[in-house]
């Protein structure tokens, strides 16, 4: 039996915080094992808005996986986006493709909470999906399919590599200043690298060298893109901005791809074609830019774009064994320099080796 001194303390506590406005009380939670306590005390489990947890190294091994299977993922979708151009137009195949991923990966938005909260677009904002978004969108794959039928599929996978260094290019005019330096090495090494691909087609048939040059246009309408991007990102997440362009720009090519079509008195339609496209839409597609928003989700946007460098090896590898291309003798030294140069260009050698901005 407790002392009545205690039962009269614990009375009047009781009363006292009756008094207390319930704004300004201290919620319990309950916890299911054991007593309730507090949650602003350190030490409970429930506490995580202030004891946070630090991410388990398996999760981490799981999110860089993820990265991998993308890479694989997408080095599949360009090898068989050539495969595809090679018996379809290259604008039928680019909008089709786009039309479908796009709504299949609206749908995922609106009906499923897999990629976060869906939001509407306002009328302005859709406007500006349609004139940043979809047309600049439009244009690119219509010039990357075309690169795809001329030149080696490992090659245009390295031009598209290369675009986040005229990103940076894009971004800032030369300065006085290590960032500055740095930017503009990653764009000598990526010019290199991009020098190194087009030799041989100097060197060979005109319709090698127009692929190259299809392959760089690519690239930098690739950059484009990504810096439209970042501007509807300000209003929208990466996976809605992506599902809007998509299906946008696939609605804009579909009167040109029907037009091919028409000119080219149809095109096959069986098994392997749409198998084909199957895979391009949802794996090269929806699933892997599933994945890739998760990664971002956890990681700094920096550690998530590295992996985009071990995309042209995918391809590379994908094409060697299933559209018989030959390794290029010039593909090895062209990623090197692509690779060092956006890794040089992204890395953030002020923290890592403490560098002053200035000169």
């Amino acid at each position: 039996m407790l002392p009545l001194h205690s039962c009269v303390n614990s009375f009047l506590i009781i009363r006292f915080l009756q008094t207390i406005p319930a704004v300004t009380r201290i919620a319990p939670a309950r916890n299911p094992h054991g007593p309730t306590f507090c949650t602003n005390f350190i030490g409970n489990g429930r506490a995580r808005w202030l004891t946070r947890r630090v991410p388990q190294p398996k999760h981490n091994v799981a999110i860089a996986g993820s990265l991998l299977f993308v890479a694989f993922l997408w080095g599949g979708n360009n090898a068989g986006t050539k495969w595809l151009v090679a018996t379809w137009p290259p604008i039928w195949t680019g909008g089709i493709r786009f039309l479908l991923a796009g709504l299949l990966l609206l749908a995922v938005l609106r009906f499923t909470s897999w990629l976060g909260e869906y939001r509407a677009p306002t009328p302005g904002l859709r406007r500006q999906l349609w004139l940043r978004g979809g047309l600049s969108l439009a244009v690119y794959i219509v010039v990357f399919n075309w690169a795809l039928r001329l030149t080696a599929a490992s090659h245009v996978a390295l031009y598209i590599g290369a675009s986040p260094v005229w990103n940076l290019l894009w971004e800032e005019r030369p300065q006085r200043t290590w960032a500055s330096a740095r930017r503009y090495g990653a764009a000598l090494l990526a010019l290199g690298g991009v020098l190194i691909l087009f030799w041989p087609a100097l060197q060979t048939a005109k319709m090698d060298l127009l692929g190259e040059f299809l392959g760089l246009a690519a690239s930098i309408l690739w950059a484009n893109f990504s810096h439209q991007m970042r501007i509807l990102s300000a209003s929208l997440s990466g996976a809605e901005v992506a599902a809007h362009t998509m299906w946008m720009s696939g609605i804009g090519l579909m009167p040109f791809g029907l037009a091919e079509i028409v000119m080219t008195h149809g095109i096959p339609v069986n098994a392997g074609c749409l198998g084909v496209l199957g895979f391009c839409v949802l794996f090269g597609g929806v699933i892997s830019y599933a994945l890739w928003n998760n990664a971002l989700r956890r990681w700094r946007a920096s550690q998530v774009v590295l992996f985009n460098n071990l995309v042209p090896l995918s391809t590379m590898t994908w094409a060697h064994f299933f559209l018989q291309e030959p390794f290029t003798p010039t593909f090895w030294a062209a990623m090197i320099l692509i690779v060092a140069g956006v890794v040089l260009g992204q890395a953030n050698w002020t923290k890592i080796f403490g560098m002053p901005e200035g000169f």
